[in-house]
């Protein structure tokens, strides 16, 4: 599973940067759930680390000056239940302390 935010933020659109990062998820073929913090994708280990070198290449090359990224390798029962929590890990991506950035998705950063 991957957890993914791209700055900078803008609450009117989508910038490149966040398209970019959308698709190379998309394309990797991987479950995407956007949330309001940031972007969750999940699928097998060697998708999700093609995905991420993809995204981190290609957000910045569209413009991004940030990109924050969380791995984590999930036990398969996690896994199906972590597809429909929506959890607090989403709510906890995108952001660090003291930081006052946004995130991503709905808002801007990742749609």
């Amino acid at each position: 599973m991957v957890e993914f935010t791209t700055e900078p933020f803008e609450l009117d659109t989508f910038p490149p940067h966040a398209v970019a990062a959308r698709e190379a998820v998309d394309e990797a073929g991987l479950d995407v759930a956007v949330g309001p913090f940031g972007t969750g994708a999940e699928g097998e280990a060697d998708q999700v680390l093609a995905a991420v070198s993809k995204l981190l290449r290609e957000s910045l090359d569209a413009g991004a000056t940030r990109i924050s990224v969380q791995v984590s390798v999930l036990a398969e029962a996690e896994a199906e239940a972590g597809s429909t929590a929506g959890s607090k890990d989403e709510a906890e991506t995108g952001t660090e302390a003291g930081s006052g950035s946004g995130s991503a998705a709905g808002e801007g950063g990742t749609p």
